[in-house]
């Protein structure tokens, strides 16, 4: 799915002196105005975690981690079993510890992951890129090393799922399990493609210029939702294609978009501006989730909203003044799990979070 640094949206555009509302502390797991969220807990505690995912029957979370004080210098696959509140939260890495990690999902039968991995090109974690190259402009890199593997919950890797040249990333699963949506730049544009777990056999569903990635079905299995850039003149479009040339994207104007499974009627939803990212569904298909920076033209802070699938009704969830995101609701909709900077003592720490949802 593919995270946004807080390192370095700050430094993208000015400040524009939107203020959020006042949170309840100075530092807190709960911030005033939240009223979806209830007995809030914390599930980690430093480092960057991120991309927290339900296993189906809601007992478990696998999720992504870096945190260079532990040996992790790039992102790896861990899961864990949900606590009771006030019990402490545990987990075990499942990924090989070689090269990076992203973007884990469990199957249905609860005993397996599918992630993407660049081990296969390197043991080390892939280089950083040279954002001074860019003139300091945030930007994603496309490791064409990454593949997608599927995996038991001891880290055997037990199927490689792609195998194209080139980025293939951010992969989910339908309901059933039997299907995956995931990003690929094989045929010369980041696209969005649904592979048949079984057979393999796949069919590309986007045929836009722009990023099309970070795709959900919805839980009824008839819509998928993703995020998507649309370059609308020639110079962002000569831009966009220059950039993903060298690997690289820039995410920093993005729109939220929803189609039938399919890809068939494709509409945009969002038209708020800047970038609009990790949109998820609601338990019951009829609603959207997802993270955004449009209150704030300088890039930050992100908080997490709600819509229709009409785009109206847009409905503001989150109020840190630091990063909410990757929100993600469970398979019976009564909790949602996300990550923060919040409670982070000042640091750069994005942690975990899941609270009780109140509609």
């Amino acid at each position: 799915m593919k995270k946004i640094s807080i390192l370095f949206f700050p430094a993208v555009i000015a400040f524009t002196g939107i203020v959020f509302a006042q949170p309840a502390a100075a530092d807190s797991v709960l911030f005033a105005g939240e009223k979806h969220f209830r007995n809030v807990q914390q599930l980690t505690f430093g480092g960057d975690n991120a991309e927290a995912y339900w296993s189906y029957d809601g007992k478990y979370i696998v999720f992504q981690r870096t945190n260079p004080k532990e040996g992790l210098a790039c992102d790896q696959i861990f899961i864990g079993k949900l606590p009771a509140p006030g019990e402490k939260f545990t987990y075990k890495m499942i990924s090989p510890g070689k090269g990076r990690t992203t973007c884990a999902f469990f199957l249905p039968d609860g005993k397996h992951i599918i992630y993407a991995s660049t081990h296969l090109g390197a043991d080390t974690c892939p280089p950083v890129p040279d954002r001074a190259r860019y003139g300091n402009k945030y930007i994603w890199p496309l490791y064409d090393s990454y593949d997608i593997f599927m995996a038991d919950l001891n880290g055997k890797i037990v199927r490689q799922l792609t195998t194209a040249k080139g980025y293939d990333a951010e992969a989910t699963l339908s309901p059933d399990g039997k299907k995956m949506i995931y990003c690929s730049d094989k045929d010369g544009d980041l696209e969005l493609y649904v592979m048949d777990i079984a057979s393999g056999r796949e069919k590309r569903i986007t045929h836009t210029p722009g990023y099309d990635g970070g795709a959900w079905f919805s839980p009824d299995g008839k819509k998928i939702v993703w995020r998507a850039s649309r370059p609308k003149t020639e110079t962002e479009l000569t831009a966009y294609k220059t950039l993903l040339a060298d690997g690289m994207v820039a995410p920093t104007n993005m729109e939220v978009w929803v189609a039938n499974a399919d890809g068939s009627g494709a509409r945009q939803i969002t038209s708020l501006g800047q970038a609009n990212w990790a949109p998820n569904f609601t338990p019951d298909s009829k609603r959207i989730i997802f993270c955004s920076n449009h209150e704030y033209k300088r890039g930050f802070p992100f908080n997490m909203y709600l819509t229709g699938l009409d785009g109206k009704g847009l409905e503001k969830i989150s109020r840190d003044k630091g990063f909410d995101a990757f929100p993600m609701f469970s398979p019976d909709g009564k909790k949602i799990i996300f990550a923060s900077n919040r409670n982070n003592g000042g640091t750069r720490d994005t942690n975990l979070f899941v609270a009780d949802w109140v509609d």
